[in-house]
């Protein structure tokens, strides 16, 4: 069993600042696990501006906001990255089995942060009715496609979903030359940032459909046409409001949901609403040595909150290696 001072599990933004951080209060074994083959995390596909504004005090795209961590990380002799590294499992005891190609390892560590971000809700999670074909995609998955693999998903897009991603993707398809005929969100107000409805929807001239729901997708082989309809203050259907949008593509942007799945295995007490750990204080967990931040811990509008969060999980980890908290 190989032993470490300080695992951080995750090498986006959070898995990042967590361990620049715990080095700089005194951590001198850090190992840094990530199951991509690149460091950055989700910024990697995050082409747009907006990032760094509280923390960089300048505008920066995602990948320009990774960069400048990366090389901080690739400075520093301390910190020991591993690639292509997936943690299966994690015990209570701070022990974790961790697959690499053509290696798996059992590591015991004397702290652990998790830094394991977020995934994206499902159709099947927005109760959305209908068939199952082709050109339904989350919101992030099409990003990635875009940004990533220069591959268009679609020409005639409605979006579910007003959350950042979503409406982040409505101007990305719009630029690429697909028409976005509609951004359909169940609340009364759009749930992403203000900025974002401003430069993203309104200067493209993209409908928002405020208190409407999908309440079924058609189509056999690629999706042919979604069916939309008002909805009261209980989001259920109000009769006579149903209306169609013919699209061949829906991109789901319904939200996120911290990915805690390893620190559940490991014991930790976790609020089953949010998939999150029960903690009086910010990152940690009800297992002494185990840490949570970035968006595993909740959910941020901001990358920049991302990291000021993980700054602090890095220290308090620091002084519990140190026998301090």
């Amino acid at each position: 069993m190989i032993k470490r001072d300080l695992i951080v599990v995750g090498g986006g933004p959070a898995g990042m600042a967590a361990a620049l951080s715990a080095h700089e209060h005194g951590v001198k074994d850090i190992l840094l696990l990530e199951r991509d083959q690149f460091l950055g995390g989700i910024l990697n596909q995050c082409i747009h501006p907006g990032f760094g504004l509280t923390y960089f005090k300048e505008i920066l795209t995602g990948p320009e906001y990774a960069d400048r961590f990366i090389k901080k990380i690739t400075a520093v002799k301390d910190i020991e990255v591993s690639l292509k590294t997936f943690v299966t499992q994690l015990t209570g005891k701070k022990v974790l089995t961790s697959l690499s190609p053509g290696r798996m390892d059992e590591i015991k560590a004397k702290a652990i942060i998790m830094a394991t971000g977020c995934r994206e809700r499902t159709r099947e999670m927005a109760h959305i009715a209908g068939t199952r074909p082709a050109g339904i995609f989350s919101a992030g998955l099409a990003q990635k496609l875009i940004n990533i693999e220069g591959l268009l998903p679609g020409k005639e897009v409605v979006i579910v979903g007003s959350g950042d991603i979503g409406l982040i993707m409505a101007r990305r398809m719009a630029l690429e030359g697909a028409h976005v005929k509609a951004v359909i969100e169940i609340q009364k107000v759009s749930k992403g940032l203000v900025r974002n409805v401003v430069q993203c929807l309104n200067d493209f001239d993209i409908p928002l459909y405020l208190s409407h729901k999908i309440i079924k997708i058609h189509g056999k082989d690629r999706v042919e046409k979604v069916d939309v309809a008002r909805v009261d203050e209980n989001f259920c259907e109000i009769a006579g409001s149903q209306f169609e949008i013919a699209c061949d593509t829906v991109l789901i942007s319904a939200g996120l949901i911290p990915e805690n799945e390893l620190i559940e295995m490991a014991g930790v007490v976790m609020d089953k609403k949010t998939n999150t750990p029960v903690s009086d204080k910010v990152n940690q967990t009800s297992i002494d040595g185990l840490f949570v931040c970035g968006n595993a811990y909740q959910i941020y509008d901001l990358a920049d909150s991302v990291t000021k969060d993980s700054i602090l999980a890095g220290k308090m980890a620091a002084e519990y290696i140190r026998g301090k908290l």
